[in-house]
This record gives C-alpha cells, structure tokens and sequence, in this order.
C-alpha cells in the first residue's frame, strides 16, 4: 500500500553505504495541520534506498514536496532483545511550485464570453459560422 504526504523537506542527509551492494539516504518533511485552531507542526522522517538516493538531489531545503512512500517494518533480534523498526521508504517525490498572487482568478466573476449569455460591453462573438 503506498501513501503521500506534502510539507517542506527541512533537512536531508548524505547517502550511508550500509554494506556492499546496499545503501539508503534519509531526509525530513515538515508537516503543518491546524486542528482545532491551534497549528501542530510534525517533522516526519523518510529514507529512500538503492537507486532511489539521488531523487533528494533534485529538491532544495525550503522546498514544498509531495512524497510518496511505503511503510516498511522489520524485526530485528540481539543479545536476546527483540526490537522492531518502522522505515517510511520514500520512492518518488514532486516538488510543488508555489503559485502567484496574480495568477490567481475568482471563477465566480468570469463571464462567459459569448453573445447569448454575456452582459459584458466586450463580449465579442467570433466564431466562423
């Protein structure tokens, strides 16, 4: 099952060979809810690995990310002590550009521009027939 999550990457890490033929990168996305009227701010942390480590190249600290990732979890014993690991593996991620004051545009005071429904001066019927 794979999830996503958006927030602004606020650290990522070099990449760690972990042995031979295995290595893995970590990095942090911010995550601002408001709930209740009060702002909860989550830092919540990914890895990536194998050819998936250089996709953290690509972003900026600062940046807004959408990160889609699986939830790994493993059992891990030693010395007679049993510990379990939850990865957030990390196997895309877009950056989202941030968009303008200008561009944006109140769709409720757009007219159509055609002569049966316009009321506007400007309207102008141009089509061929």
């Amino acid at each position: 099952m794979s999830y996503e999550l958006i927030g602004k990457l606020v650290a990522k890490f070099d990449t760690v060979q972990r042995t031979e033929t295995f290595k893995t990168r970590e990095f942090v996305v911010e995550k601002t809810e408001e709930i209740s009227g009060r702002s909860i701010v989550n830092f919540v942390k990914f890895q990536c690995v194998q050819d998936k480590t250089s996709m953290v190249d690509r972003v900026n600290l600062g940046d807004n990310i959408k990160v889609y990732f699986n939830i790994k979890g493993t059992k891990w014993e030693k010395d007679g002590k049993t510990n379990y690991i939850t990865n957030l593996d990390a196997w895309r991620l877009e950056q989202l550009l941030q968009s303008s004051g200008n561009a944006s545009i109140d769709n409720d005071y757009m007219e159509p521009l055609d002569t049966f429904s316009a009321t506007a001066p400007d309207a102008v019927d141009d089509l061929p027939f």
